[in-house]
């Protein structure tokens, strides 16, 4: 199925944040949202819910759980057990309440920067405390990046009792390979660390790579594991808030079961409806998406080496998001700053994603190929000192 963003006309016609943090002039390539279309049988559902008032509270994870079984077993080899699986708000909501089940107030959570930065402030809103072990660079990956596992052991022997897992990783779109997942489940199994690995992304892997969910890795993974994932950035639903917190373990079960009644209930109900079309009826529409996404890559990696050959990309393996270096231009810690002042470009800021940010910025490949070109046209021509 053919998936090509919307006119930007159309486009500025929503509200999201996304198209309303900043002018008309600016080129939007920040927050992570598709500029795509809906997908068709999520359209066609949510259409039916509404014309059915069904619009009360949710009673129950309904067909979700089977739904997404059933694709997991199809995307990944991957069958979570059903009765493991309780549904949530969104994911940001399902890290918080996770850690809060799993670590006392003051204990240690190990995240890996450059990393999604909302992921700092879950620690603090669960009465964690932050235990930044960065990314080791490793230039025999393809994404430049690895995990350092050396160095999470050293943080899970200090006395960290937990660590979120971005996995495929934001803002590289880097898969984690299975040899490092098995090596990091067996130091959790070592120290009792319990792993929440966040997969959001993971419906978003190009053809070709291999993603392997971190409950899938081995007995110790599943014992010691938690997973946090949803379809809402797999099919642009971020705004109609469902997210699924899974356990393969009786240990991660009985997390899950001690949440409040209400984590659950705040599941919205057209959120969980959208979410079992787009897991049953849209992989068309998600390939689609896919390949509307590697096309951007592929036209960004260009654009650069013919206006920015000084910036470094390596392309991503999964997501929509690229990770650029801005270094070699010398244009300070935070070159979105400036380019969003002298080019009307918004990225999302190197630093924000932890000290290992500083000189980069990330923008997001779900656009147009007219938006990318004029974006990164309007950025090369800053090239000149200002």
């Amino acid at each position: 199925m053919n998936v090509d963003a919307e006119p930007l006309e159309t486009l500025r016609t929503r509200t999201s944040v996304k198209w309303t943090a900043y002018p008309p002039d600016v080129l939007p390539l920040f927050v992570a949202e598709m500029d795509y279309p809906l997908a068709p049988g999520i359209v066609r559902t949510l259409h039916d819910r509404i014309a059915a008032s069904d619009s009360g509270y949710v009673g129950s994870p309904g067909e979700l759980p089977a739904a997404f079984a059933d694709f997991a077993q199809r995307r990944w080899g991957w069958r979570p057990r059903r009765r493991g699986i309780r549904t949530t708000t969104d994911v940001s909501v399902a890290i918080v309440e996770t850690l809060r089940r799993v670590i006392t107030p003051g204990d240690g959570v190990v995240i890996t920067t450059p990393v999604y930065p909302p992921f700092a402030e879950f620690v603090a809103e669960a009465d964690g405390m932050v235990v930044d072990v960065p990314l080791a660079t490793s230039a025999d990956r393809p994404s430049g990046y690895g995990l350092d596992l050396d160095g999470i052991e050293r943080a899970f022997a200090a006395g960290a009792t937990a660590m979120l897992l971005c996995h495929p990783h934001n803002p590289l779109g880097l898969i984690h390979p299975l040899s490092d997942l098995e090596l990091l489940a067996a130091s959790a199994a070592r120290h009792g660390v319990t792993v929440i690995s966040d997969e959001i992304h993971s419906p978003l892997v190009f053809p070709g790579e291999t993603f392997t969910p971190f409950l899938s890795v081995s007995d110790a993974a599943r014992d010691h594991g938690l997973t946090v994932t949803s379809a809402s950035k797999g099919f642009n639903l971020a705004g109609i808030k469902c997210a699924m917190m899974i356990a393969e373990s009786a240990r991660g079960i009985a997390a899950l079961d001690g949440m409040s009644f209400e984590v659950g209930a705040r599941t919205s109900i057209l959120g969980l409806h959208a979410s079992v079309a787009g897991f049953r009826d849209d992989e068309p529409w998600l390939d689609g998406a896919i390949a509307a996404i590697q096309r951007s890559s592929e036209l960004l990696a260009s654009l650069l080496a013919r206006y920015l050959p000084e910036v470094g990309y390596r392309p991503p393996r999964a997501g929509f998001l690229a990770w650029l270096d801005f270094r070699e231009l010398g244009w300070g810690d935070d070159p979105a700053a400036r380019i969003l002042k002298e080019a009307r470009v918004a990225l999302v800021p190197g630093p924000d994603f932890g000290p290992a940010g500083a000189g980069f910025a990330r923008l997001n490949l779900a656009c147009s190929p007219e938006v990318l070109t004029e974006a990164i046209e309007r950025i090369a021509a800053l090239r000149s000192p200002s």
